[in-house]
């Protein structure tokens, strides 16, 4: 989709937004059907939302009120079951699916701001932060505080990642397709339910998207040389670089690198296991165990809470729509 296309969809999205209660920090809409991916078909496709609000106890009584049909039997516990549900189990979203608005189907997932900003700085689940590190519709945002921060720390995390994994010098697409990848790394679902190509999908036809998010960040890089007009990037990877650079990572993510590290019985700091990992020439293989590893926990979990998010019912059509899309990257990718 063109840049001033997506301007305009910004009205239709707001009035879908229109229909929640108003207390919410941050909303964006996300996915295939804001973004064009390769084969995908944009007005078909289920409009995916994430509403970050203060206190998911009060939103869920208003939502509730306004909107009761959106949830599953759940609804008959009531908000302070739902918000438990929320935010003491899988990845801290409650999503309800298959909600009809505005003549178009709608997901959104509910997530509290605290728990939101836990996982941009930290990769706790990676999982809202990691549909965050591709472009996103910003609908709404509050006083920023401590949100905006997280939102573009998040955002040179993915970078500090990508740099790890790529090579010394590599194509601007290279990492786009990189930071793209962090979060479907280790998902299960990549093995059943989405199409394989996905990642693919999404960067090739969004490159200007990913340039306008990601171009401040990587021109104030210090420890990366990047060339816009010719699309190409070199990065420094001597031992002393790359220290730097784990250094730099979330906090889960570190202490993922140092269990896959560390041996048992020894007890060194996290900064002596992360200067080991450095001088290592498998050290972008490290980072990749690790970055999966908290995917692999969070993707599982939060299925498996959204099968009682969702109902019976809408657990069966929903995936029955994944593995038809599934099927469908199949048929069309090149053999």
């Amino acid at each position: 989709m063109t840049l001033p296309a997506l301007q305009n969809s910004g009205v239709f999205l707001r009035r879908i937004l229109s229909r929640f209660p108003q207390d919410i920090s941050l909303a964006f809409a996300y996915g295939s059907a804001v973004f064009r991916q390769t084969g995908g078909q944009m007005r078909s496709n289920m409009l995916d939302f994430v509403f970050a609000v203060d206190d998911p106890v009060t939103w869920h009584t208003m939502n509730l009120i306004e909107n009761r049909k959106h949830y599953s039997f759940l609804r008959f516990l009531g908000p302070k079951h739902i918000s438990s549900i929320q935010t003491d189990y899988g990845a801290g979203v409650y999503f309800n699916t298959l909600v009809p608005a505005e003549d178009r189907v709608i997901k959104y997932g509910v997530i509290s701001t605290d728990a939101l900003i836990e996982d941009l700085l930290h990769w706790k689940t990676l999982y809202v932060a990691g549909r965050l590190h591709k472009p996103v519709q910003i609908l709404l945002q509050s006083e920023p505080g401590k949100l905006r921060p997280a939102l573009v720390g998040n955002l040179k995390s993915a970078v500090t990642a990508a740099f790890l994994m790529l090579p010394e010098s590599f194509s601007e697409e290279d990492l786009f397709l990189q930071i793209a990848g962090l979060s479907y790394s280790g998902d299960f679902r990549m093995v059943i339910g989405e199409d394989k190509s996905k990642v693919s999908n999404i960067v090739k036809e969004n490159m200007p998207h990913f340039r306008k998010l990601y171009n401040s960040i990587l021109q104030e890089c210090p420890q990366v040389v990047y060339k816009p007009q010719q699309g190409r990037l070199e990065v420094d990877k001597s031992p002393e670089g790359q220290f730097t650079q784990l250094m730099a990572l979330p906090r889960t993510l570190q202490q993922q690198i140092t269990r896959l590290v560390e041996r048992p019985g020894k007890n060194r700091d996290v900064e002596e296991i992360l200067l080991q990992v450095a001088q290592d020439p498998d050290c972008g293989s490290v980072v990749q165990q690790g970055i999966s590893s908290i995917v692999k926990s969070s993707s599982i979990t939060q299925s498996a809470k959204g099968m009682a998010t969702a109902g019976l019912v809408k657990t069966v059509s929903y995936s029955a729509k994944k593995l038809q899309k599934m099927w469908r990257g199949w048929r069309t990718r090149p053999s």
